[in-house]
């Protein structure tokens, strides 16, 4: 179990709140990466350290099917990203770069941004303020994928 702390976000957070178009022209996901969050939150990219999660409500990545969304949130070292549910295109876009995204319904409600949290995608089980909360537990093949840094990258190395 690893322990970070939360930055918390509304239901229905959509991919340009999460990388504003304008900043996908960047050459790369590094500079992209800065501009993360910047409506909502423009110190985020100064805040979050790796191991730190981002948790959502419902229909968390709608929108656009942009790729760099969840790239953005990996390159700044979010261990996770924590909803009560998440629009399919950026579910199977961060599986693809290896962005865990764990379905968990009660623990957003529960939690503020600030607050420590401890996640065991092995168990599916995630603790904040005294209180374990049940969430997806990930089948091996899964957890497998996302241990090789993604789809993609699972992917390459069984073509090598």
């Amino acid at each position: 179990m690893s322990s970070g702390k939360i930055f918390k976000f509304h239901n229905d957070l959509d991919t340009d709140q999460i990388i504003a178009s304008q900043y996908l022209l960047l050459p790369s996901i590094d500079e992209m990466k800065e501009h993360t969050f910047e409506s909502l939150d423009p110190d985020f990219p100064k805040k979050v350290k790796p191991g730190d999660y981002v948790v959502g409500g419902e229909n968390f990545g709608c929108g656009s099917s942009r790729e760099q969304a969840p790239s953005v949130l990996k390159a700044l070292g979010v261990k996770a990203v924590v909803a009560k549910s998440f629009a399919r295109i950026f579910y199977r876009n961060a599986i693809n770069i290896g962005l865990p995204v764990i379905v968990c319904k009660e623990l957003p409600d529960a939690v503020k941004t600030g607050d420590e949290m401890e996640l065991s995608m092995t168990d599916g089980t995630a603790k904040a303020n005294g209180v374990s909360y049940a969430c997806t537990k990930l089948p091996p093949y899964m957890q497998q994928i996302l241990n090789q840094g993604g789809l993609i990258a699972s992917l390459n190395k069984e073509e090598a």
